[in-house]
């Protein structure tokens, strides 16, 4: 009897189930980055506009030193005092139908600590900041 037994090894790979991972992990990135929100400020860049515009009072002015000071219209705030002061300010200029908005005067190397602590005090406010950074 010359049975002979196969013993012969497949040496084929199979990519169904590689294609099927690759699909299930492209679901699930998908799913997770719509999810997941950036804890980020909302920043309004500065366009252009053809009109012109008058101002006609000074706007209210929040200007951090370099050594992280805050002046609030030119007198010195503590950060505790910050959130206080602009809601005040808030409350005189309101006006039905109209954004309060405010600037935001950092001098050159003031800490960005102190920058994004106004610009967050003021969202939460409810006020439009307007960052006024100089040139070099």
């Amino acid at each position: 009897m010359g049975l002979k037994k196969k013993n012969k090894v497949s040496a084929e790979f199979s990519m169904s189930s590689l294609t099927d991972i690759i699909f299930l992990l492209l679901i699930f990135f998908m799913l997770t980055s719509s999810v997941v929100t950036p804890n980020a400020l909302n920043l309004k860049m500065p366009g252009s506009s053809s009109s012109s515009v008058t101002v006609s009072e000074k706007p209210d002015d929040v200007t951090i030193t370099r050594k992280g000071t805050l002046l609030v219209n030119g007198s010195t705030t503590s950060k505790g005092q910050l959130d206080s002061k602009l809601n005040t300010i808030r409350r005189k200029k309101s006006k039905p139908g109209k954004a309060v908005s405010m600037t935001i005067s950092p001098k050159k190397g003031a800490p960005t600590e102190a920058v994004v602590l106004v610009m967050d005090a003021m969202r939460r406010l409810g006020i439009n900041g307007i960052l006024a950074m100089e040139e070099d």
